[in-house]
C-alpha cells in the first residue's frame, strides 16, 4: 500500500500483497453483489450497468496508483506523489461510492449476516458516527483536515520514513475521500443539495490554496532532496509541479462537479409517455 524505499524490498513486496488481495476481494464480493442481483431482479435493474463499470474503473485506478511503475517512481518523486494521492482521493473514491457498493456488497451476504450487519449498524454509536460522517459539511471538515494535517512537513517526512506511518496516510486520504464524496453525493439517495455544491468549491478553494503554497514555495518542504531526483528535477522543481499538480487539475475536479451537480438541477425533467 505504501511506497516507502527505505522500508525494504521485503516490507514493500509485503504490503503490496495484501493490497492485491484486498482489491481481488473486493472485487469478487461487488461481483457476487451484482450477479445475485441481477439473476432475481434483471440485468442493470437496482445496480445499473453503468455502476459496475464504475465499480470496475475505481479498482483499476487504485491497482494503477499504488500497484504499478507510479508508486515507484512516487519514492524520488513529489510531483508523482501528488498524482497518487489525487488518483486515490479525486479518481477512485468518487467512481467507487457512485458505484453503489454497500448495496453490491449486501446482496454477496447470506441473510443471516445481512441481518447481523444491520443490527449492528442500527446501534446508536454507530448510528451516530455515520450520521456524523455522511453530513456534508463534517465530511468536508474531515477530509480537509486529512488533507492539511499529512502535508505537515515533520508529519509528511516522518511518513516517508516510515513504512506503517505511510500506510496510515495512504489510509487516512482514501477513507476521508470516500466519506467526503458520499456526503457530496447523498449517500444512497443520490440527490445533492445546495450544501454539497457549497462544500465542492470550499474543498476546490482550500485544495487549491495548498497547492499553490508548494507551488510557490522558495524552498522544497520535505525529504526528497536526499533521493536520486526523478526526471530531471531539482526538488524544488518537483515540489512545485506537485503543487501545480492539486492546484489546478486537482482544483477543477471539485469545480466540474459541482457544475454538473447544477446542470443536474436545471435540466428539464424527462417526460413520461402515457399509454395509449
Amino acid at each position: 500500500m505504501a511506497h516507502v524505499a527505505t522500508a525494504g524490498p521485503r516490507l514493500h513486496a509485503d504490503f503490496d500483497a495484501l493490497l492485491a488481495s484486498l482489491l481481488v476481494a473486493s472485487v469478487f464480493v461487488y461481483a457476487r453483489g451484482v450477479t445475485r442481483l441481477w439473476r432475481k431482479a434483471g440485468v442493470g435493474r437496482g445496480i445499473h450497468v453503468a455502476d459496475a463499470a464504475r465499480f470496475g474503473l475505481g479498482i483499476a485506478t487504485l491497482a494503477v496508483a499504488l500497484l504499478s511503475p507510479i508508486d515507484a517512481i512516487a519514492e524520488r518523486s513529489f510531483a508523482m506523489h501528488m498524482i497518487e494521492h489525487e488518483m486515490l482521493m479525486v479518481i477512485a473514491a468518487p467512481l467507487l461510492v457512485l458505484a453503489r457498493p454497500l448495496e453490491a456488497s449486501s446482496w454477496a451476504l447470506s441473510d443471516g449476516a445481512r441481518q447481523a450487519i444491520a443490527g449492528f449498524t442500527r446501534s446508536p454509536p454507530v448510528r451516530h458516527i455515520a450520521r456524523w460522517m455522511s453530513a456534508p459539511v463534517s465530511a468536508t471538515g474531515v477530509h480537509a483536515l486529512a488533507l492539511w494535517i499529512w502535508h505537515l512537513p515533520p508529519l509528511f517526512v516522518a511518513a516517508l520514513a516510515s513504512a506503517p506511518l505511510h500506510v496510515l496516510q495512504h489510509v487516512c486520504f482514501f477513507a476521508s475521500a470516500l466519506a467526503f464524496w458520499w456526503a457530496m453525493f447523498a449517500g444512497a439517495r443520490r440527490t445533492p443539495g445546495a450544501i454539497s455544491v457549497a462544500c465542492l468549491f470550499a474543498t476546490m478553494l482550500h485544495t487549491s490554496a495548498l497547492g499553490a503554497l508548494l507551488a510557490l514555495a522558495p524552498a522544497p518542504w520535505y525529504g526528497y532532496a536526499a533521493t536520486a531526483p526523478a526526471f530531471g528535477l531539482t526538488p524544488l522543481e518537483d515540489q512545485q509541479l506537485g503543487g501545480l499538480i492539486m492546484w489546478v487539475p486537482g482544483g477543477l475536479a471539485y469545480v466540474a462537479v459541482a457544475l454538473a451537480i447544477v446542470g443536474a438541477w436545471l435540466s428539464p425533467a424527462p417526460v413520461r409517455r402515457g399509454r395509449g
